[in-house]
Formats: structure tokens, sequence, C-alpha cells
């Protein structure tokens, strides 16, 4: 937990005398939008182009990324949750795993950066929908009393940065595929 922590977490966590609906908005964000955005990403993946396909697939993929590494700094770092130090409310049930760096939010920055790396100009609607959506992910974490804003900032990074190594090694491999290519079709003509 870093020192800023202690006050932000406060500042934006639910207590008693946060508006229902604020609790309730939270906690969709939480346990349903996920599951929701995933179901357009799926549709779309099946509906559209080989272009779309090959963006959300590695979109995808870029969330596996971010799940690894969330995994691996969670081992490797194990920091508690608020309630395990008897800070704010929890609005929702959970464990007592390792809190740093939030899932939750890297599989949603992860989904929000690839989209945004795979779009046209002509879709940019789309970019700003899915960090909307991600961000609201990410704060409901703090809302809902199971994170604190480090954890869920790390997650953010953790996420955005998944995506950027997936989308960066996808296109070294395109280019060296065509690089072949190249190289094959031109060999005849160069003897």
């Amino acid at each position: 937990m870093l020192l800023i922590d202690a006050p932000v977490f406060h500042f934006l966590n639910a207590n008693t005398q946060s508006p229902l609906w604020w609790i309730q908005a939270s906690r969709f964000a939480s346990n349903w939008l996920p599951g929701l955005c995933a179901l357009p990403v799926i549709a779309a993946m099946l509906a559209l182009g080989k272009g779309w396909r090959r963006s959300l697939q590695l979109a995808l993929l870029s969330m596996a990324c971010a799940w690894v590494a969330c995994r691996l700094i969670r081992w490797g770092l194990p920091m508690p949750r608020p309630a395990q130090l008897g800070m704010g409310m929890q609005w929702i049930a959970h464990g007592a795993s390792a809190s740093f760096p939030s899932m939750h939010a890297a599989g949603a920055f992860a989904l929000a950066q690839g989209i945004n790396l795979g779009v046209g100009r002509h879709q940019r609607w789309l970019v700003v929908v899915a960090w909307l959506l991600a961000t609201s992910v990410a704060l409901s974490r703090v809302v809902l009393g199971v994170h604190f804003p480090s954890d869920v900032l790390a997650g953010m990074l953790v996420g955005a940065a998944s995506a950027v190594l997936v989308w960066r090694s996808a296109l070294q491999i395109q280019q060296a595929r065509r690089r072949k290519q190249l190289k094959r079709r031109l060999q005849p003509l160069l003897g």
C-alpha cells in the first residue's frame, strides 16, 4: 500500500451515506460488466470480417497476457486487500487473495487498449466507449472496497502494457512473414 492509498481509498470507497444507486452501479460494473463486454466481442469475432476478427483475437490475447502478468506479480508481491487491514467498507463478498494488481482493471484495460490499437479512425467512438467501460470497472473495485487505488492503477498499467506487447509482437511476426514471402518471390529473379 502506498502512502497516498489510504486517503484516496477513503474518499472513493462507498460508505453508509453513499447513494444506493452509486453502490448498485459499482456492483454492476464490477460483477456484470466484464462478462457483458465479452459478448459483443465474441459476436463481432463471429460476424465481422477477417481484420476485425484478428484485432479482437489480439485484444483477447492481451487480456490473457494481463491475467498471467497479474498472477505472477501477485505471487511475487502478495499485498493485502483493504478489508484485511480493517479499512473501509467492503460491498461485495471477496476472499483474502492478494490484491496487487487488480485483475479486473488489468483485463478491462487490456481489452480497451487492444480495441484502441485495432480499430480504424472511423471507429474511434468504439475506443471512447471501451475506455469509459474499462475505467468504470476499475473505479468500481475501489468504490466497493476490494482494492486500493494503487492496485487499480497497477492493473491499468499491466493491462495496457500487455496489449501493447501482444500487438507489437504480432506486428513483428507479420513483418517477418512478409519479408520471408518477399524473399521467396524475389529468389527466382535474383538467381
